[in-house]
């Protein structure tokens, strides 16, 4: 196998799209709460940005080959397919790309931090590994989703020294349900095929119906549980309406149907980055406010 070639299989491994949903959250919980552009911010923003995601989409695919394989929907940004010639250099690549990040982290931080940090990598790491497997036991995948995305803005508080307030833990708990509900809504998608691989998921232990719902129900909830945030959290009640109208149409649908879900999935990458904006221009707001 070629370097270049070897490079591209990684590089579609991690999951670029992905890259800013993890580098963020971290960013913006550390620079709001120091107020500075430092090596801590730095290491931890190109940790999760990159090898972070390598890590927990890599190891995923090394994992998921056998049912991937037969999975029509894998592919690009729903997922590699990745050819076993490379699951041993995407593990290879996965850890050394994290050791040196991690071990300058550690350095940079406390202990509090050391075992936020280290949670968080238990969770990436044994989301897909067995032998815990998480992602197959119905619920608990997708809590440990949801933990992927919100851990890392958890971390950043943490290693900032942030003063934790019930209007910050607000916050957290409502990212916290949005992750739930979007794993929830993605593992839909999958039902038929998960079922005749045998696979395990909150989608094939509810059924794609009740799932749907409960994706609606957690998207809600976490609207209004940013109502009790710091101004001007509050606004971001509305950011909670696009999810809901972009699952909303699936509330009903049968599981020999779920597939069509797919089309939902697909606004959702989008939405995502329509949701990101409104965010940075929230926390611009509060950050010239405080």
């Amino acid at each position: 196998m070629s370097v270049g070639g070897t490079l591209r299989q990684l590089l579609v491994a991690s999951r670029p799209v992905s890259w800013i949903n993890t580098a963020y959250p971290f960013a913006a919980a550390v620079l709001l709460t120091t107020g500075r552009l430092d090596l801590t911010l730095l290491v931890g923003t190109v940790f999760f940005l990159i090898p972070y995601n390598l890590a927990m989409y890599g190891i995923n695919d090394v994992f998921d080959y056998e049912s991937d394989m037969r999975n029509p929907r894998k592919g690009g940004a729903h997922g590699a397919v990745l050819d076993r010639r490379f699951h041993r250099v995407t593990l290879w690549a996965a850890a050394l790309s994290c050791a040196p990040f991690l071990v300058s982290l550690v350095l940079l931080g406390s202990a509090w931090s050391w075992a936020v940090l280290a949670v968080s990598m238990f969770f990436v790491v044994f989301y897909s590994a067995p032998p815990l497997r998480l992602k197959e036991r119905p619920v608990a995948d997708s809590i440990t989703s949801s933990i992927h995305f919100f851990s890392p803005a958890v971390y950043g508080l943490v290693l900032a020294g942030a003063t934790w307030t019930w209007q910050l833990v607000a916050v957290i708990v409502a990212f916290a349900l949005w992750g739930v509900a979007s794993h929830a809504f993605g593992a839909v998608q999958d039902v038929v095929a998960d079922r005749a691989a045998g696979i395990g998921s909150i989608a094939t232990a509810f059924g794609a119906r009740a799932t749907v719902r409960l994706s609606i129900a957690c998207y809600a909830l976490a609207g209004v549980v940013m109502l009790v945030s710091t101004w001007p959290g509050p606004l971001a009640v509305v950011l909670a309406a696009p999810y809901i109208a972009t699952v909303w149409p699936y509330r009903n649908v049968a599981d020999a149907d779920a597939a069509t879900a797919t089309r939902g999935w697909d606004r959702f990458l989008w939405l995502n980055q329509f949701t990101g904006f409104a965010v940075t221009l929230l926390l611009i707001w509060f950050a010239l406010t405080r």
